[in-house]
């Protein structure tokens, strides 16, 4: 094994751990590991399976990470610090500002305890769009628990495994679950439904027919579209994969039934919010509905004692 050790910056105000919690949503996630101190995850560079792990050091007003990124003698080039540093730019949003979001929310007598409880959170995305995609099928209708036991399933078995030390697997590229019969899902707990939804987009994008990344130069509604057009994508789905695989953080995914029972006890709300009444609450916050429900998923993970400061 090879190990590359570089030192990575992040536009201040950033912490690591409200990130990587934010990312993971829960402790059993295996693909996202955070043990208090570190957050590590395998990727996939050139067809390896590499092995990365991050450290802030600096504190939330200048911080940085230490990086260390692990992989085969031949695989790991030091060219390839330039790809592992915008795999975790991207994941962790180190270099989105947030100065007019926290500027909006210190006017916001709801938000600014909030923003400030959470300083340093930053918009965390999928690697990609397509495991964007594969996350929102596995969870529809589902508790988010559930779904994530459903995702370790599928990256233990058909995900790129790291032999070094620690071990793991990166999620799934969609060559590694194009050619995975759907008795396979199934015998993992898939819905026959979600099993034909996962394994018709990975074929679509292995053939050259889907490219989901190439739906980051389009705008919100035309991406929205789009997504729509994939089976199995509602607008749940959808709006799932706007904000956490396109990065787009003015998306409250309206559907969300965790995200709106939290919204309404966080702001006191007693009268039972649908879609359409999650919209009008959140546009007060334009255009940072994401962040917002970002904030409110740690507000949750603290109460159930997952985050201390």
């Amino acid at each position: 094994m090879k190990t590359l050790n570089f030192l990575l910056r992040a536009v201040p105000p950033f912490r690591l751990d409200y990130t990587a919690w934010a990312l993971r949503r829960r402790p059993e996630n295996m693909m996202d590991r955070w043990d208090g101190g570190f957050y590590q995850r395998v990727f996939v560079f050139e067809g390896a399976p590499v092995s990365v792990t991050a450290v802030q050091t600096g504190g939330v007003d200048s911080p940085a990470l230490e990086v260390s990124a692990r992989g085969e003698e031949k695989k790991l080039r030091p060219s390839l610090k330039e790809d592992i540093a915008a795999a975790l730019g991207r994941v962790l949003g180190l270099q989105t500002g947030l100065k007019d979001f926290y500027g909006m929310a210190k006017k916001d007598r709801d938000l600014g305890p909030l923003a400030e409880r959470f300083r340093g959170l930053k918009p965390p995305r999928f690697p990609t769009v397509f495991e964007g995609l594969v996350n929102a099928m596995a969870c529809q209708q589902l508790s988010l628990l559930v779904g994530i036991r459903l995702l370790n399933r599928i990256t233990e078995a058909w995900g790129r495994h790291f032999e070094g030390d620690g071990g793991g697997s990166a999620f799934p590229l969609p060559e590694d679950l194009a050619g995975v019969p759907q008795e396979g899902f199934r015998s993992m707990g898939y819905s026959a439904q979600k099993a034909r939804a996962i394994r018709e987009l990975s074929d679509r994008i292995t053939k050259g027919l889907l490219d989901p990344e190439g739906l980051g130069p389009m705008d919100d509604e035309s991406a929205l579209r789009e997504l729509l057009g994939i089976r199995g994508v509602g607008r749940w789905s959808a709006e799932y994969v706007l904000l956490r695989g396109l990065g787009r953080v003015r998306i409250f995914p309206g559907d969300d039934a965790g995200a709106r029972k939290k919204l309404a006890m966080w702001l006191g709300v007693t009268e039972r919010l649908d879609y359409n009444g999650v919209g009008g609450i959140v546009s007060r916050w334009s255009p940072y509905g994401g962040l917002v429900y970002f904030h409110l998923l740690l507000k949750g993970l603290e109460s159930k004692g997952y985050i201390n400061e």
